[in-house]
């Protein structure tokens, strides 16, 4: 696929230069057959490669596609498509001005998507020979300071609120919504990660969504979030809202004992207290007290 790539590429005069990034240019990553290639193609003139799709099907009958808008970076067009084929293959090609590489080259430090890792494909121009060498430490996760433990562990919190409020709705579908995405995504998530990081030196990749979790997470703690996943049984729900908070606390202790945090036992407290009234508060109740 990079050799018919690399064909192409040096058969359309429009492009000048082209860089795969993500796992497909990381030294000992572990691509499989489902891994995307992301290509960015440098281009004397984006305009034709925008409104012309046709030359996607260059590389087989494509299946679904989502096309970027054509939009101005800096003073100089850039756009882009997300291409999924008929063949299982999927390329993300990114379309960038020759300006804007020419830019990043000369910047002093190279942008994550490049420090993560790139690979030049082709450069009929030596665009690319001011890019810096990349360290590969792009998008590992950072220690984070004290508010910034406090700050999840309250958000935390305040989300499952919301939870509780849709399940003694019966409001089911935002429910899970709530909990699976906004406390476990955006709160939980962290929490492990940086679980994960203390626990192999401040050095892994976690991935977007939690996609290597399953990889680097303790394995007891892997079971207990397995869990807190069920169907949309109101009582099944309640029982995964607390099993996640469950969860959340565990871990949210030992990663302040680590770091030196003071874990929100006070927060926590009354989180609960409200927690379970609203549990078993009376459908037609009128008020909260």
């Amino acid at each position: 696929m990079i050799e018919r790539l690399i064909e192409w590429g040096e058969q359309q005069p429009l492009v000048r230069a082209m860089i795969l990034t993500s796992t497909r240019a990381i030294p000992n990553a572990s691509p499989d057959l489902f891994s995307d290639y992301d290509v960015i193609l440098a281009l004397r003139d984006v305009r034709p490669f925008h409104e012309d799709r046709t030359w996607l099907e260059d590389f087989g009958p494509v299946l679904a596609l989502y096309r970027d808008p054509l939009e101005v970076d800096k003073g100089y067009l850039t756009s882009g498509n997300v291409t999924q084929y008929e063949n299982g293959l999927k390329i993300d090609f990114t379309l960038w001005s020759v300006e804007i590489l020419q830019r990043v080259a000369a910047e002093p430090e190279l942008p994550a998507e490049f420090d993560a890792g790139y690979r030049v494909l082709l450069d009929k121009d030596g665009l690319t020979e001011g890019l810096k060498p990349p360290s590969y430490r792009a998008y590992i996760p950072t220690p984070p300071t004290e508010a910034d433990y406090q700050t999840v562990i309250e958000l935390f919190f305040l989300d499952t609120t919301y939870v509780a409020k849709l399940l003694w709705r019966d409001d089911m579908m935002a429910a899970k919504e709530l909990l699976d995405h906004f406390v476990k995504q955006e709160h939980l998530r962290p929490m492990l990660e940086w679980r994960v990081e203390i626990d192999h030196g401040w050095s892994v990749k976690p991935g977007p969504y939690g996609r290597r979790l399953k990889k680097w997470l303790r394995p007891d703690l892997w079971t207990e979030l397995e869990n807190t996943y069920t169907g949309l049984e109101p009582e099944a729900n309640w029982a995964a809202l607390f099993d996640t908070i469950a969860l959340f606390r565990k871990v949210a202790l030992e990663v302040g004992q680590q770091l030196g945090y003071a874990y929100s036992y006070d927060l926590d407290r009354r989180a609960m207290a409200y927690l379970n009234k609203v549990k078993n508060l009376d459908r037609n109740a009128k008020n909260f007290f």
